[in-house]
């Protein structure tokens, strides 16, 4: 009797240990076969139809064509100084925030913050990206554009300003998570030593969690790399290099999203469509890499 409940319980271990396997398993293949596939439709860019990689990423003279044999020109630098000009700003308006709203929640004032401000801040998440995009579109660009006395309001610091907030939510949340993590023997000790809790946070709260705060920024840098329908209705959409946050661009993902759906398989324009869609899963790869490297580091401290 004994015997077979044992027997009976191994064998559903066993069959769960082999589901949870399984489905492990399967995420990473589909995400190999993602990647090779990425990888098989861009490359024909380079070897079917001769262009060189350095033309593809430094050059900026974007002019492919759209009909079967006929030949243009690939320079992605606008679309790839659009994507990094516009997801840098992104962060650098979003990271503050985050890190404030963090401390807050974590420290300053939990219950309030776990109460309110935290669910507020989960609210942005829900929120389709077309939301953000329309909003930034009838609300925001007028708004820059008449507030520094533009021509249009179409531009990267508008798109940035729309990125950082949804993105926003992304390395806010990582953050809160990383300064809870911080043993309370740390603060403790702190406040032993006499310090007030300023100095605390910024002395020892902040640093304790600084491996986890940069992985949440690392994290919002990967999801502003991958957002299409909200920057490219405020972006503007140009094919110019920008040489200022006031000027219209285009970054790789909008590109991507407007013109996919418009081109022929085998033409020029679609397959640096795709090189383009290949070289932003690669950028997701080393910027995964580089959140676990950071991780690692982390680990090792402790």
């Amino acid at each position: 009797m004994i015997r077979e409940r044992i027997r009976k319980i191994s064998s559903q271990d066993t069959k769960f240990r082999g589901i949870v396997y399984g489905i492990s398993f399967s995420t990473i293949l589909i995400t190999i076969f993602i990647g090779i596939f990425l990888m098989y439709k861009g490359q024909y860019t380079f070897t079917a139809l001769g262009h060189s990689l350095k033309e593809f990423l430094f050059s900026s003279d974007f002019n492919p064509a759209d009909s079967v044999g006929a030949k243009g020109t690939v320079g992605s630098v606008p679309f790839i100084l659009g994507s990094f000009y516009t997801c840098g700003l992104a962060l650098l308006f979003a990271t503050p925030f985050a890190a404030v709203s963090s401390i807050f929640i974590t420290e300053v004032s939990p219950r309030l913050g776990e109460k309110f401000l935290r669910p507020t801040i989960e609210i942005f998440v829900a929120i389709p990206s077309i939301v953000y995009g329309w909003t930034g579109l009838v609300v925001l660009v007028p708004f820059i554009r008449d507030l520094f006395n533009l021509s249009y309001g179409n531009n990267i610091f508008t798109a940035a300003i729309v990125l950082s907030v949804m993105i926003f939510p992304t390395i806010a949340s990582v953050m809160i998570d990383s300064l809870k993590g911080v043993p309370k023997a740390y603060k403790d000790a702190s406040y032993a030593l006499g310090t007030t809790r300023w100095q605390m946070i910024y002395k020892v709260l902040v640093p304790a969690g600084k491996s986890g705060m940069i992985t949440g920024i690392i994290l919002g840098l990967t999801r502003a790399m991958g957002e299409a329908l909200a920057v490219s209705m405020v972006i503007g959409k140009t094919r110019n290099v920008p040489k200022s946050i006031f000027e219209s661009a285009s970054t790789l993902t909008s590109v991507i999203a407007s013109n996919m759906g418009n081109t022929f398989d085998k033409t020029e324009y679609n397959s640096v469509l795709w090189s383009m869609s290949a070289l932003l899963f690669i950028i997701s790869i080393l910027l995964i890499f580089l959140i676990h490297k950071v991780g690692d580091r982390n680990e090792q401290n402790k």
